[in-house]
């Protein structure tokens, strides 16, 4: 086995292991902190990834092609998102259409290394550890895909994490569809309730923390919603309903 493949089926056994679902049969609920990431704990957002794997194209006229692609859709997308992150998500990941398996889980770890792991938000970091520290589980839900997610979870020490998947099809190339279940808007509290039910999780002494207006159902979830940096219409939902706000200074 190539190293390449070795570090693909490492990556992959990773994510298998954070998607199976194990019950606890413990007698008493735990509690769990529940995160976006996002605007979250990392100051990026899904384009930044994308931009990354578009700069890094083999050829020339690939680079140029997907970045210049990438940047005269930005409006289209900006308005997609203000209808729906769903709207969004389907036609953000068509930007990865064509791009190799292969080549998306090895850049993974390069993208965290020379890009990501500067942007943690120093003080949601602190955050997650006096958390784990006081036995409560660490869970990260995102909307960015997995190849992203898998070595920022590593780094942060999280208990589970999940996010979208791309789908590729038998040449191992994306075919710019993402597999179900898609995380974004309310998927993720359906998620979340089915996660907290089959793993004994107590949703009333559980935390939540996001940025974004969309993740209003998330936040609604749990006992202690926290918005962290949230834009106008999170922010406004916040303060009618006395939710904690977070707002980062520091990376």
């Amino acid at each position: 086995m190539s190293a390449q493949q070795e570090q693909k089926q490492t990556q992959q056994e990773g994510q298998d292991s954070n998607s199976t679902k194990v019950v606890d049969h413990s007698t008493s609920a735990r509690r769990a902190a529940f995160y976006d990431v996002d605007g979250t704990i990392i100051s990026s957002n899904v384009l930044h990834p994308y931009a990354y794997y578009a700069a890094s194209a083999p050829t020339i006229s690939g680079k140029l092609g997907r970045l210049f692609k990438l940047g005269a859709s930005l409006p289209i997308y900006a308005l997609a998102e203000r209808k729906g992150r769903k709207l969004f998500n389907d036609m953000f990941y068509m930007n990865y259409k064509g791009l190799s398996e292969d080549r998306l889980y090895i850049l993974g770890q390069e993208i965290f290394d020379n890009l990501l792991k500067s942007k943690i938000y120093s003080e949601m970091q602190a955050l997650i550890r006096e958390s784990q520290a006081q036995g409560v589980k660490q869970v990260l839900i995102t909307g960015n895909i997995d190849t992203v997610i898998a070595p920022l979870a590593d780094y942060l020490g999280v208990d589970d994490w999940v996010a979208n998947r791309l789908e590729f099809d038998q040449d191992g190339l994306a075919t710019g569809n993402l597999l179900p279940p898609i995380f974004a808007g309310p998927e993720k509290a359906y998620w979340l309730r089915s996660y907290a039910k089959e793993h004994n999780i107590n949703l009333d002494e559980s935390h939540a923390y996001a940025d974004s207006a969309s993740d209003i159902p998330l936040l609604c979830t749990v006992g202690y919603p926290v918005a962290v940096n949230p834009d106008s219409r999170l922010k406004a939902t916040a303060d009618a309903h006395n939710w904690p706000i977070i707002n980062t200074k520091s990376i």
